[in-house]
């Protein structure tokens, strides 16, 4: 489908940044400092900041810049991403919405990107170039990468760079909030249902940000997915499997513990076979939970 009847001129899109973060104060100001920094300037700043609590530097920071207005700071006495970005969604006035990553170097022509690209697509996915990584053309027959140096059409995003018109977003009913702790997946579902409604999202590869990928904080709180016992990856996949229910999606849910332990970790170390199928059968357990409970929407969530 096409999103028809949505469209404003490009120049008209007031857009928002809104950065969800959790336990990387410092990082956190730097991608914010350079983010204020750029031209054309968003039209607001939105940090949506689940962290406990800061050092007083950090704090002394961001209150400074909430005095002087140039971002909004919202504090949230529990960690969730989908919550954190619902909040987002919900406080912004902007037009479109462009989310973005804590720990992140910004193009300077990033926000200009998503407010042109926006012109084609509701639902826009910028480039992400993880550490060591430079813009790369796909040779033929090669799968999709984020860090492809041409425009597409494509069915998922990367959650630390994209950007929604906001009403479009809040119709669908923003993210879902049962995607608990790292909230694996839950863009895809996101975008399993926006792709449903308006069609395919547009890959805008002038639209680049740096992704520092900090060692500790946001969803790195929640351990790596191949050393830990917690169900927070697992519950992710199979409540995504189940909520989407795309081609062979039941094959891949008996096939997953499976594949969880077919990896060069657990060949190595063996110790952690138990223990991984331990965090699969908890994540199927709660993810049916959640399933027969139905999904935690924008107004929806208890």
């Amino acid at each position: 489908m096409a999103d028809e009847g949505i469209h404003l001129p490009v120049d008209s899109h007031t857009v928002a940044i809104v950065i969800p973060t959790y336990r990387r104060g410092a990082v956190l100001v730097e991608s914010l400092h350079m983010l204020l920094a750029l031209e054309p300037a968003a039209d607001e700043v939105i940090v949506v900041d689940q962290t406990p609590s800061h050092s007083a530097d950090i704090e002394l920071a961001l209150s400074t810049l909430q005095a002087a207005g140039r971002l909004t700071w919202v504090r949230l006495p529990e960690p969730s991403i989908p919550h954190a970005m619902n909040i987002g969604l919900s406080t912004s006035s902007s037009d479109v919405v462009l989310f973005l990553d804590d720990d992140i170097v910004p193009d300077s022509e990033l926000i200009g990107a998503h407010r042109a690209a926006q012109g084609d697509s509701c639902l826009v996915a910028g480039m992400v170039l993880q550490p060591g990584q430079r813009p790369e053309p796909l040779r033929p027959g090669e799968g999709f990468r984020f860090n492809s140096d041409a425009p597409a059409a494509i069915r998922e995003f990367m959650g630390g760079n994209f950007s929604v018109r906001r009403e479009i977003a809040v119709a669908l009913g923003g993210f879902d909030e049962n995607f608990v702790g790292a909230a694996y997946r839950f863009e895809a579902e996101f975008a399993h249902r926006y792709v449903a409604a308006h069609g395919l999202i547009r890959y805008e590869p002038t639209a680049v940000i740096d992704h520092l990928a900090a060692g500790s904080g946001g969803t790195r709180a929640y351990g790596h997915h191949l050393r830990t016992s917690r169900p927070e990856h697992s519950v992710g996949a199979y409540y995504y499997l189940l909520r989407t229910r795309g081609p062979g999606w039941l094959l891949q849910m008996v096939w997953r513990p499976l594949r969880a332990i077919r990896t060069r970790h657990h060949l190595r170390q063996p110790w952690w076979i138990p223990l991984t199928l331990f965090a699969e059968a908890r994540g199927f357990a709660l993810a049916m939970r959640l399933w027969f409970r139905g999904p935690r929407l924008m107004g929806m969530a208890s």
